[in-house]
């Protein structure tokens, strides 16, 4: 049994859900406005949240981005919008993923067991915080300060492997090891390169590094600024 929370001002489509939900073991609780359910996802206790786009208080979108600043919920987006881009900039958003309407309470129930089977396996990982810095490694997006930023595939590789391991010295040796599948040599410019790059996406330089520190003689650590 999962506890989910369904997020829907549509109070037919509210109670169908929910009754069909209860009905397969679920212990469910459902609300109309999309910042009551802001609110209850930061309380904690739920396995899935199903929010609905068109909400009559604030963007679905917008609802899904302050729980994701918030919380690792897994989240299935309910929404009559099919086109390509919009279900694209949803993932991108922090979505685990979506129903289109119309849509059967089978199909929910398929999606929400198939979340739930990933859970319960590891392959889900929430967000990784460290100030204002936000990598979220399922959908390989990174942002600062609320901002996109531009990374290519081993930009992105370096600094989620950095944010796993907050405040700990990473050697190049292992950088190049882990993050580039290379042997340690002559190669290790690679990791210095790569590093300039982030650092400038990241508004800083190594004269005044705010996010990455590099210790001399050991390696580089991803920490919180003024830490």
């Amino acid at each position: 049994m999962s506890s989910i929370l369904i997020i829907e001002d549509d109070q037919s489509i509210r109670q169908g859900l929910a009754r069909f939900l209860a009905g397969e073991g679920h212990s469910v609780e459902s609300l109309s406005s999309g910042m009551e359910g802001v609110q209850r996802a930061t309380e904690g206790g739920l396995d899935v949240v199903i929010l609905d786009l068109g909400l009559p208080d604030i963007d679905g979108g917008q609802a899904l981005k302050m729980i994701r600043s918030i919380s690792a919920v897994p989240v299935i987006v309910a929404t009559a919008r099919d086109e390509e881009g919009e279900i694209v900039r949803i993932l991108r958003d922090g979505a685990d993923d979506y129903v289109v309407k119309p849509f059967s309470g089978a199909q929910l129930q398929a999606r929400i067991e198939a979340i739930m089977r990933r859970v319960e396996s590891g392959t889900i990982r929430g967000p990784m915080i460290v100030g204002e810095l936000t990598v979220d490694v399922e959908q390989r997006v990174a942002t600062l300060d609320g901002t996109p930023l531009d990374l290519t595939r081993k930009e992105f590789d370096f600094l989620s492997y950095l944010a796993d391991r907050v405040g700990v010295v990473v050697s190049k040796r292992e950088l190049l090891a882990e993050v580039w599948r290379q042997p340690y040599g002559g190669a290790d410019k690679t990791v210095d390169v790569h590093l300039s790059v982030l650092r400038r996406k990241l508004g800083e330089s190594a004269a005044e590094p705010h996010y990455l520190q590099t210790v001399h003689g050991v390696g580089i650590k991803l920490v919180k600024p003024d830490s």
